[in-house]
């Protein structure tokens, strides 16, 4: 039965219904004692950590934490802490070759940022596992240049040095960590044998060709594309039908179909894609990462597969299309806004803003002025 008791959050809960089925709540341990020596000196993290290794080093010591840095399956690989809480940490296996994750020490820290890829804080008894309810933790998901999950980040401590400014500490750690790893020089990028085209249309290619996909699996192409780090089973099936009673089986027929006319490439436990895939909403979205507004609104080509009512579908095209016209408005270049213009014809703020930016003695004010009146009609 599900966990139900009030004082737990949401994301705890959740975690405890998942790890308690497969995990020993009174283990004193984690398990896990491989030597990873060889594994975390051919780790990407390596390097990256290595150059903060002081500014960790001086986190854990002022506070009294141990540090620690996970792979992407939750077995650390670097920790650091001083000589007590170092003693402290090992008495529970949180020590490099510990497993993590939430299938082998239930809910902490590490295991819900491996599960829901986002920074977590575990206080006390809201750990599962009992001999870690003297603890507290704050970690933080480090992904690479692709946006992938590579490993996690974590502060530990007694709960007693619990402190609300831990987290951001920890966040300001992982995104230096994860600058640097985008920092390393990459290899040259192979072009997607794959593309998705969701932006004011709904198709998908193949080496050029038309892939022959439904509207569901086109859907669940382009989830998957505007998220590296994929989806659970569950997690898939709210992102497609929200609240409706679709089965499970309905819902592996539609990747199972998806999967084959990629070729084998999404994976299986947990669904993401396993090869590079071209999408135009992706392009938008690095465009507007890094400042480029100029692609970002060239690339617009409309709404998110504008025919779906899929509820994560829905959540990325409100996304996009507030984002994309809020780099507009904030743009000093009158093309952005006439050509964004040109698309959302009463879009009357951003025909203003087009108007304002042009020169009085510049004869595109007409298009803007005719754009103006027509929204004002509307």
């Amino acid at each position: 039965m599900p966990v139900q008791s009030p004082a737990l959050r949401t994301e705890i809960a959740a975690s405890w219904d998942r790890s308690r089925v497969v995990v020993d709540p009174y283990r004193d341990s984690a398990p896990g004692n491989e030597d990873v020596g060889d594994r975390w000196r051919s780790s990407p993290l390596a390097g990256p950590v290595g150059e903060m290794a002081a500014d960790l080093r001086s986190i854990a010591d002022d506070a009294g934490f141990v540090a620690a840095i996970t792979d992407a399956s939750g077995t650390i690989l670097w920790t650091y802490g001083g000589r007590v809480m170092r003693h402290r940490a090992e008495r529970v296996n949180f020590a490099p070759g510990g497993r993590w994750d939430e299938s082998a020490m239930g809910t902490s820290a590490p295991a819900l940022v491996l599960s829901e890829r986002r920074p977590a804080t575990v206080f006390s008894a809201e750990h599962l596992v009992e001999a870690l309810h003297g603890w507290v933790c704050y970690a933080a998901p480090l992904r690479g240049p692709d946006k992938r999950l590579v490993g996690v980040l974590d502060l530990s401590s007694t709960w007693d040095r619990s402190h609300p400014m831990v987290m951001p500490t920890v966040r300001t750690l992982a995104g230096g960590i994860e600058a640097r790893l985008t920092a390393v020089a990459l290899p040259p990028a192979t072009v997607p044998r794959v593309m998705v085209e969701c932006l004011g249309g709904a198709r998908a290619l193949r080496d050029g060709t038309p892939l022959p996909l439904r509207p569901r699996q086109l859907e669940i192409l382009a989830l998957l594309a505007l998220e590296p780090d994929g989806f659970t089973p569950e997690q898939l099936r709210e992102a497609l039908y929200g609240d409706r009673p679709v089965t499970m089986t309905s819902l592996k027929a539609q990747v199972s179909h998806l999967r084959s006319a990629l070729g084998g490439a999404l994976s299986q436990r947990r669904y993401l894609l396993t090869e590079p895939v071209g999408c135009d909403a992706t392009v938008v979205l690095d465009a507007l990462a890094s400042g480029d507004t100029a692609t970002a609104v060239h690339r617009y080509a409309g709404p998110l597969l504008p025919d779906s009512e899929a509820p994560g579908i829905l959540r990325w095209r409100d996304y996009l299309e507030v984002a994309v016209r809020r780099a507009v408005l904030a743009s000093r270049v009158p093309e952005h806004a006439l050509a964004y213009g040109e698309r959302q014809r009463y879009d009357l703020e951003i025909h203003q803003h087009a108007h304002r930016l042009l020169d009085p003695s510049d004869g595109r004010r007409g298009i803007t002025a005719a754009r103006i009146d027509a929204a004002l009609r509307d």
